[in-house]
């Protein structure tokens, strides 16, 4: 029904950059939240920066004032670049939107796989 394919991992030096993307597509009515998480290895997920239809954004704390999440709602796309890059930063980034598909009435989240960064001090 739906589909989230993530890009853009890799593995960057501290202090380094990257930018991670995520499609959705399917029978997608309207997407309300668009988001990052980072997984953990208990495959605990944290959010890592969240943007709403409205253009609203969240970010945590730990990612405030280096990682800038945008979305084009016309190609249901997310977009996080991430700039000074931290060891800490590694993980597993798992996107993640809330959406309500055609015919339907509720809205549901769906998940991608996600993408591996790697960052190295």
């Amino acid at each position: 029904q739906v589909q989230l394919v993530e890009s853009g991992g890799g593995l960057v030096q501290a202090g380094g950059s990257l930018r991670l993307s995520c499609v959705a597509s399917g029978n997608i009515a309207s997407i309300n939240i668009m988001a990052w998480y980072r997984q953990g290895p208990a495959k605990q997920r944290e959010m890592v920066a969240l943007i709403s239809s409205g253009g609203n954004t969240a970010y945590a704390d730990s990612v405030r004032g280096r990682f800038t999440i945008s979305r084009d709602s016309t190609k249901n796309t997310v977009t996080m670049h991430m700039n000074s890059l931290k060891p800490e930063d590694t993980g597993v980034y798992v996107c993640g939107i809330t959406a309500v598909l055609i015919g339907e009435s509720r809205e549901y989240s769906y998940w991608g796989q996600g993408t591996q960064v790697t960052v190295s001090s």
